[in-house]
């Protein structure tokens, strides 16, 4: 067990002694949720809030549709944030499957984009392919990631009082 962790530092691991998250969930969070951190930045833009939306997502309709896509990554965002000793339940429960949640938010993503492409023409075909290309990548990694397989194994566990 200890040969799996040969090779991480001591920065590597938080106050819980557990390895940090692995940088690729935070990549699939990240893009999962990007209509939200778009609308976040644009509310720092006290002139035009909607100014940056626009540029970003010129038909009003695919950010919308991202907006519910990215609930999943509000999702994931929450068991990331209440990981830690004295979680809820529905956050133990939930952490051996973080994996498939971050495939599974990829997934849907990928889908809601390919139903306003086909359905309602909303994207462009080269916004499909290179959402394709990113999805497939980020699964992929999320996949052969040897960091979140760790990841997984473990829940962090109050330590004892000294």
């Amino acid at each position: 067990m200890s040969k799996q962790y040969a090779h991480y530092s001591v920065n590597d691991f938080d106050k819980y002694d557990c390895l940090k998250l692995s940088k690729v969930a935070y990549f699939v969070i990240l893009f999962v949720m990007r209509a939200y951190i778009v609308w976040l930045i644009s509310l720092s833009n006290f002139q035009d809030r909607s100014s940056i939306i626009s540029i970003i997502y010129p038909e009003k309709q695919v950010f919308y549709l991202n907006l519910i896509s990215g609930m999943l990554g509000l999702l994931l965002l929450a068991i990331v944030s209440l990981r830690r000793a004295n979680a809820p339940s529905w956050v133990k429960r939930l952490w051996p499957h973080f994996r498939t949640l971050l495939v599974v938010a990829l997934i849907f993503d990928f889908i809601v984009n390919v139903v306003a492409f086909f359905y309602w023409q909303l994207t462009s075909q080269t916004w499909l392919f290179i959402q394709l290309a990113i999805t497939v990548y980020l699964i992929y990694k999320c996949i052969k990631n040897k960091r979140l397989s760790l990841n997984l194994k473990e829940f962090p566990e109050p330590l004892p009082e000294k």
